[in-house]
This record gives structure tokens, sequence and C-alpha cells, in this order.
């Protein structure tokens, strides 16, 4: 029988935190190393701030992934409540024990409202679950898109993020023998209140340099040719500086537009192919009639002429 594996060391310097996220193809910068390994070494939870598809969401997914560690997802959306994040009480195996007590005759009230409140009785969501400690570990909590929930669910998390612990009535406080690794994303389609920031590190994730996305694509699609890299990097660069757009693109609409392009078997952009995968890259259509035609014309022209010098 093959030994579990084991959750690895947190990495012991900021350059050991972007070996291990470049481990798993994930090109970070220097300043998202830096806090991610402060995070890791003061156990603070990290809370990462950013456009839609930069890359928030991932990082989380590397650090389970990399240091061995279990990865609990907590997806939030507007009406999230504690019964569905936290825990709630399971009724039916309650209803059921007070019949079985009432047929056995077993009728000590305090006895009978102990037995019923006791743990085996707790359905766990994500919250606390992640305060237990498993044989591999404290796990990554990922707290995703909090900005989609209400405010009320955001003041009940500061117990959890300050003290690693949440409190039910019946039971008490159930606190993480070791705090788990945290981290919390959000699209900023709404301010977070302070006082969750203030317990957590912060970080906003921007869009990648041009050098940078390049060396994304290059290492997550290596099968991408080298100058449509390029042409792709360069064009929707472009496209992040038009005010214009409703919906820029993000590092995931760049992956997803270089793989389609590659599975048609393209080698160079031109204004037709443009024309018939944009909304691959773009996902309103007042974006893409903005784009389709001249103006997609005339950037590929730039940009053409831009790497041939």
């Amino acid at each position: 029988m093959s030994k579990p594996i084991m959750p690895l060391a947190l990495p012991p310097s900021i350059d050991a935190v972007q070996d291990l996220l470049s481990g798993a193809d994930y090109v970070a910068d220097r300043s998202l190393a830096t806090v991610l390994f402060l995070s890791l070494k003061i156990g603070r939870p990290l809370f990462l701030e950013g456009e839609a598809g930069v890359g928030k969401t991932e990082i989380a997914k590397v650090l389970a992934d990399q240091l061995n560690r279990p990865l609990i997802r907590l997806q939030c959306y507007e009406g999230l409540d504690i019964s569905s994040a936290v825990y709630e009480w399971n009724y039916a195996r309650q209803m059921i024990e007070i019949r079985l007590a009432e047929a056995t005759e077993a009728t000590e009230k305090e006895t009978l409202s102990a037995d019923i409140f006791s743990e085996k009785f707790l359905i766990k969501r994500p919250i606390l679950q992640a305060l237990e400690n498993t044989a591999f570990g404290a796990p990554v909590l990922l707290i995703d898109e909090l900005d989609r929930t209400d405010e009320p669910f955001e003041a009940y998390l500061l117990e959890v993020l300050s003290d690693f612990q949440v409190t039910i009535p019946e039971l008490g406080a159930i606190k993480a023998k070791e705090p788990p690794i945290v981290i919390i994303t959000s699209n900023r389609t709404r301010e977070i209140h302070d006082a969750l920031k203030r317990r957590c590190l912060y970080h906003w994730v921007d869009y990648p340099t041009a050098e940078r996305e390049k060396e994304i694509i290059a290492r997550k699609l290596p099968e991408v040719d080298a100058r449509l890299s390029a042409q792709i990097v360069a064009f929707i660069q472009k496209l992040r500086q038009d005010p214009s757009l409703f919906k820029l693109p993000g590092v995931a609409e760049s992956l997803d537009w270089a793989n389609a392009l590659t599975e048609l078997n393209v080698l160079s952009l031109d204004p037709d192919v443009i024309n018939d995968t944009l909304g691959v890259l773009l996902k309103y259509q007042d974006d893409i009639a903005r784009i389709q035609g001249s103006e997609a014309a005339a950037i590929i022209d730039q940009i053409n002429k831009e790497l041939d010098q």
C-alpha cells in the first residue's frame, strides 16, 4: 500500500515562492511573490483584487497543488449564507433521533438536547471544513469572488479571518489547530469593507506586461507559433489601451484565443481571422462591433509593422 503524499514545507524565501509558482507555470512578478511569501510566513489571509481573468483564483489552485494541500473552495454569490458557507444542522437526523428517544421512553430532555446538538448532527460546509486539519496538513481555503456576496456575510467572516474560528451557539467556538492558507479574491464589482481588508494582506493583480504575457502563453501553450504569440499579445495589449471597451480581455482570454487559433491552424493574424474569432476574446457584442472590420485591420497592420522593424 502506497504512503499518502505528505504536505510540503512552506517556501522559505521570496525566490522560493517564485520557483514554486513557476513550477506550475504560473508567471508571477516580484511584488506578488513578496506578498504571497509574507502571507504564508506570518499566517495572514491574502486578499487579491483585480479584473476578471488575470489569474487570482489560479494562485490558490497552484498553492494547493504545489504544497500538496487540499483545496477547499467557497464560490461566493448573492444571498450566500451561513448554512451554505459554514455549517447547518441535519434537521432530518435530529428529528429521527427525537422520535427514537420518544419510542424508547428516553425522556431526559437535557440529555436529549445535548445529544441532538452534538457534532455528529453537524453538516460542515467549506469554511468549517477548512478549520479542520487533515493528514495533508492545513488546507488552502479559497473564498472566490467575495464581492458577489452581501455585507452581512462579509461581516460574519471577520471572526474567521482574525481568529481562524467559528462560533456555533449550541457547541461554542471551533478553532483551527493550524490556520488554513486563506486566499480571498474580488473582481471589485463593489468595495469590500475596511474591517475585512485590515485582517488580510492586500495585492492588486494587474494585467501582465507584454513580455510576461508572452511567457505565460509560451508556458501554458508551447505549441503556439512564436510570431503568432507575439501578434496575439500585441493585439490584446492594444485593446487594453482602448477606454471605450466595456470589458477588457484578461489573461484567460489570451490563452483561450491562442488555443483557438492554434486549433484552426492559424500561423499569422489577419483581419478575417480576427473578425471570425473575436467572440473568443471579447464577451460583449458592443465591444466586438467596435473592433471588427476596419479597426481590427488597422490594429493588426500597425502590429505587423512594429514586429517587422
